[in-house]
């Protein structure tokens, strides 16, 4: 099965799987959706993700964090950029998810990062999603 809108695709799965408690999560393996995984876990929204070898694609796996009482890490998350729109920002006009308490996800010309850390190198790009 090809999957049109892969990170659309992610976020929803992470969306649900964290509405229900789900402890990990797993989705067909790209470079951005690992991209996208590896800054998840930098912000310390997911505790940790792994590439499985199997057949005939390889698997994304991401293990959900919770607190000590099972309260969700994650509160919300939500796709920006869509195929059929895409929204870009420069440096100077990246926005800030909850005042600053949530992270974007900024796809730029040096890597996928949030938010925080593409101001402070200076570069905009293409705002994929806001998770808080």
């Amino acid at each position: 099965m090809h999957i049109q809108d892969s990170v659309s695709d992610m976020l929803t799965r992470i969306r649900n799987a964290n509405s229900v408690g789900k402890q990990s999560v797993s989705m067909p393996l790209t470079k951005v959706l690992k991209e996208i995984a590896r800054v998840m876990k930098e912000e310390g929204y997911i505790a940790e993700y792994e590439i499985e070898d199997t057949t005939p694609v390889k698997t994304l796996t991401l293990t959900l964090k919770y607190g000590p009482k099972g309260e969700r890490t994650i509160k919300g998350i939500k796709r920006i950029s869509k195929p059929g729109l895409r929204k870009y920002a420069q440096a100077k006009e990246l926005p800030r998810v909850l005042g600053g308490l949530g992270t974007a996800i900024i796809s730029t010309s040096k890597g996928m990062m949030c938010d925080r850390d593409a101001r402070k190198a200076g570069v905009g790009g293409e705002v994929i999603g806001y998770i808080w």
